[in-house]
Order: structure tokens, then C-alpha cells, then sequence
């Protein structure tokens, strides 16, 4: 992604930029969500340590991802999505069970108080009238509707459709069609969360109530080990005191391979991106090889990182990690998602726009964020002292706002601009992806494969490599065989390959259907439980 930025408007800084971000937000929001989230099942299945717990996911995710990298991500991705969907279908199904269906579940959800109240205002800890809503209020809903529609849909913007996590995965791809139907599919199984998530864990709170919607401070804190709520731990509690013997294994490992799955994508894509982005501006001329061991390296750096994080992702947002991750979203990505969509539509914007455009909305993003954590997010019990101008505004809010002011920076600076010259942009914007002609490249590729000029000459006979070599680089997925030389006519065709985006009319048709009916369906849910 930071590479297409560089193609569309020249430069580095964009590019550089984007590359440190993207890997940033990978610690706030990715990594060490991800590691917390499987630290709480593992503790609440063997009673582990938390960081203890986050130390054993870690160690047997790394060691297929390093050893493995992209091939291994996705064929162990495809495995546990089966896994995972079955397993969650399951578990709703014992979920709704016990409670005694839709009906007796929105009953129970209703008068749902736990015991242990203290002198706490009953808002705190009653269900909401609108629990079974997704349109809330727009003034005093916990995710105003506003912000449901526009806001997430900035931030989906630029998850699915700009984010290096996702964007490599549709880069494997065979052919265009088959990238599509994998997004389509993707989309399908996007609609499950409500009924095979959301439900069961509301269904959680009706079963544990005192632990799972616990309002005591010291009463959460023996529950969870956090003070500001136990809400996070209410789908390993109901996977792991419902299930029985056997069907409770089967969930646990499903849950923990998720994560997995979920983990092994960032760090194969955050070692793309320091890589491609980052080491190679050090090192302009250093072989594939060395940029292998570096993004190996630079994993363990940022696992690191993630780890120390953790306490924060623990008590933020009054405990809930769904709000965590979505609030520091919306500080940080709005601008992100600003230049790619005017970076594709709008011809006109040129790199001084699109950079001054990312500055600002960072600063005014940094802004609400820091002011966040210096004030913290408190909880219902005790509220944050965050003045009400800064951290008044839901972060849903924040999101549109940052992102239309982003929207008006870039362009305004652009028009102020010298424009950027057709030649420059074939197949790179909308207005001209069908254009045969040749493109010229504002500015070319600085990394330079040398592998050819550090290679020895085939006549002179190689040296074996020792024992620990072989392991090292066995590790690190280095293969010693080195593939035949393609001619220039070979390069050429290969490339052709690469970049043909054609589709046979018939599968065209297909996926294309198929999306048109995945809206229809997202549609009628929303309006359903609106």
C-alpha cells in the first residue's frame, strides 16, 4: 500500500510515513488486542498468569509464521476459518439452549442485575433499553447511529480496502475473480458475528451475571484482574463453563487459533512493510536474503513492544476491547482513508495535498489520543476528568469530523498545487484504469535486488554450509537452490501474468452477483435490528 502511494504521487515521505503508522497501529490496535484477547482464554481455561499465557501463544505462533511466512499464514488460515465457524455455531447453539430460545433470552437479558452493586448508580450496571437496537440514539447512545453508518464505514474504508493485513492476502490472489470471491466470502461471513458472537456473549451476562457485568471495583478486580469491568471475559467464561468435555477443548483451541490466524497475518504484513519500506532506505543494495532475516528480526522487536502494551489495552475504554481498538481507529485512520479514496477519484490531488493532509488530521488525531491516555478513560464508576471539549465528542464522531477535515485539507492544498501529468498516472486512478498507454514513473524503485551481483559465478563450486548455517536459515525460510535465469522475453511475460486483471465473463458474473446479494442481505439485517 505505502508502494501504490509512492506510484501515485512520487516521493518518499508518504510512503515512510504510512509504513510507520501502519506499524504502530499494529502494536495499539492488533497485536497486543490480539494477545490479551487469547491471554484471557488461556487464563480463564488453566487459570495461567496473563503474560504467561501471552509468552506460550506467542511462542507457537511465531515459529509457524517466521518459518512458514505467507504460504503457511493462509493455508492455516483457510483451515481454522472452517474450524472456527463450526465450533462458534456450536456453542450458540448450547448458548440459546440453555436460556430457552430468542424470546426467553430477551427477557432474561432485561433483568440481567448483578448482585453486587454497592452504592453505584444503577446506570452503571442495568441493561440499556436499547440493547436490542443497532440504530441507538443519536445524542445518548453508547454507538450513536450516525457514527454506526458513516464512522465505522470510514474505518472499514480503510481496514479492508487499505490495510497491508488485508491488501497482501487479495495480492496472492490467482486471477481478479478469485480475488473477488474471496472478498465476497469474506463479506458473508462477516454477518455471522451478530448471531454467532454478539448474542452468546449477551447471553453470557444473563448466565454469569455477577461476574460478567460486575460493577464493584474490588469484586471486578478478583473476577478478571481488571477494576474497570469483566465484559471482556464473557465468551471464554460461556466457552469454557457450557461446553462439554471435548466440544470445550474444540472451542478453546478454536479461539486460540483465531488469534493465531490473526496474529501470523500482521507480522508477516508488518515485516513487508519494514522491510520494503523502512530497511531498505538504510540499506539500498542488501539481498532478499538479508531483508528475510530483518523482517524475522524485526517480529521479535515488535512482539516485544505489543507485550508491554498490554496493561493500557486492559483498562482502556472501561474495559472493553471492542471500544479500545474502534477509538484508536478513529483517531489515527480517518486521513489514511482520506488520501486513498481521493488518491483513486480524484485525479486532480498531488502529493503536497495528500501530505499536509495526513500531518494535520495526525496532529489533530494525536491530539484527542494523547489527551485520552493522559486523563485515562475511567468507567461509569469513576468517571474521566478528560475536559468535555477535548473527549466530549464520541470517538465515532471524531472519526467523520477528522476525516472531512482531512478531505478539505487535501484538496484545498492540491488546487493550490502544480497538478500531476496524465503520463504519470495511467492505471493508477479511476478516471484512467483502462488506459493501455505506458506509464511513466514519477520517481523509480530504490531497493535493488543485487543477489546477482553477490552470487558467485556457476563454475565456482559452492561451500557447504555448516550444521547451525543450515538451521539458521531453515528457520528463517532461506532455501540454499537458487531458480534459473529468466530472459528479458521471460521477464516481460512473467510480468504480463502479474498484472493482467482480466476475467473470463462468466465468473465476472458470479462474483458480481453475489456481491449484489450480500448488500441486499447486509441491508435487510441492519434494518431488521435497527
Amino acid at each position: 500500500m505505502p508502494e501504490y502511494l509512492k506510484k501515485r504521487f512520487g516521493g518518499q515521505r508518504i510512503r515512510i510515513y504510512l509504513s510507520v503508522l501502519s506499524l504502530f497501529l499494529y502494536v495499539f490496535t492488533k497485536i497486543s488486542a490480539d494477545m490479551f484477547s487469547g491471554a484471557i482464554f488461556i487464563n480463564q481455561a488453566l487459570g495461567l498468569n496473563i503474560y504467561l499465557a501471552v509468552i506460550l501463544l506467542l511462542l507457537i505462533t511465531a515459529l509457524y509464521t517466521v518459518t512458514g511466512g505467507l504460504a503457511a499464514v493462509i493455508y492455516t488460515d483457510t483451515l481454522q476459518t472452517v474450524i472456527m465457524v463450526v465450533g462458534s455455531f456450536i456453542l450458540m447453539g448450547f448458548a440459546f439452549n440453555t436460556v430457552g430460545g430468542y424470546d426467553s433470552f430477551h427477557q432474561k437479558y432485561m433483568e440481567a442485575i448483578p448482585t453486587d452493586t454497592a452504592n453505584i448508580s444503577a446506570n452503571c450496571y442495568e441493561p440499556r433499553a436499547d440493547s436490542f437496537h443497532l440504530f441507538r440514539n443519536a445524542i445518548t447512545g453508547d454507538l450513536p447511529w450516525p457514527g454506526l453508518v458513516f464512522g465505522l464505514t470510514i474505518q472499514a474504508t480503510w481496514y479492508w480496502c487499505t490495510d497491508q493485513v488485508i491488501v497482501q492476502r487479495c495480492l496472492s490472489g490467482k486471477n481478479l475473480s478469485h480475488i473477488k470471491a474471496g472478498c465476497i466470502l469474506c463479506g458473508y461471513l462477516k454477518l455471522l458475528p451478530m448471531f454467532l458472537m454478539v448474542f452468546p456473549g449477551m447471553i453470557s451476562r444473563i448466565l454469569y451475571t455477577n461476574e460478567v457485568a460486575c460493577v464493584e471495583p474490588q469484586k471486578c478486580l478478583e473476577y478478571c484482574g481488571a477494576t474497570v469491568g469483566c465484559t471482556n471475559i464473557a465468551y471464554a467464561k460461556l466457552v469454557v463453563d457450557l461446553m462439554p468435555n471435548g466440544l470445550r477443548g474444540l472451542m478453546l483451541s478454536v479461539m486460540l487459533a483465531s488469534l493465531m490466524s490473526s496474529l501470523t497475518s500482521i507480522f508477516n504484513s508488518a515485516s513487508t512493510l519494514f522491510t520494503m519500506d523502512i530497511y531498505t532506505k538504510v540499506r539500498r543494495t542488501a539481498p532478499e536474503r538479508e531483508l528475510m532475516i530483518a523482517g524475522r528480526v524485526f517480529i521479535l522487536v515488535l512482539i516485544a513492544v505489543s507485550i508491554a502494551w498490554i496493561p493500557v489495552v486492559q483498562s482502556a475504554q472501561s474495559g472493553k476491547l471492542f471500544d479500545y481498538i474502534q477509538s484508536i481507529t478513529s483517531y489515527l485512520t480517518p486521513p489514511i482513508a482520506a488520501v486513498f479514496m481521493l488518491a483513486i477519484f480524484c485525479k486532480r490531488v498531488n502529493e503536497s495535498g495528500a501530505f499536509y493532509g495526513l500531518m494535520i488530521g495526525l496532529a489533530i488525531g494525536l491530539s484527542r489520543m494523547i489527551a485520552e491516555f493522559a486523563y485515562g478513560t475511567g468507567s461509569c464508576v469513576n468517571p474521566s476528568d478528560c475536559p468535555t471539549i477535548i473527549c466530549g465528542v464520541h470517538y465515532l464522531y471524531f472519526s467523520i469530523i477528522l476525516f472531512v477535515v482531512s478531505c478539505i485539507i487535501i484538496v484545498t492544498v492540491s488546487l493550490m498545487t502544480k497538478p500531476i501529468d496524465d503520463k504519470h498516472l495511467y492505471r493508477l486512478c479511476w478516471s484512467l484504469r483502462n488506459s493501455t498507454a505506458e506509464r511513466v514513473d514519477l520517481e523509480q524503485d530504490d531497493w535493488v535486488d543485487q543477489q546477482d551481483s553477490n552470487s558467485m559465478s556457476i563454475d565456482e563450486p559452492e561451500d557447504e554450509p555448516g550444521f547451525f548455517k543450515k538451521a539458521v536459515m531453515c528457520f528463517c525460510g532461506l532455501e540454499q537452490k537458487k531458480g534459473p535465469k529468466l530472459s528479458a522475453e521471460e521477464l516481460e511475460a512473467l510480468e504480463k501474468k502479474l498484472t493482467d486483471t482480466t476475467e473470463e465473463p462468466l465468473w465476472r458474473k458470479v462474483v458480481n452477483i453475489n456481491a449484489i446479494i450480500l448488500l441486499c442481505v447486509a441491508v435487510f439485517c441492519h434494518g431488521f435490528f435497527a
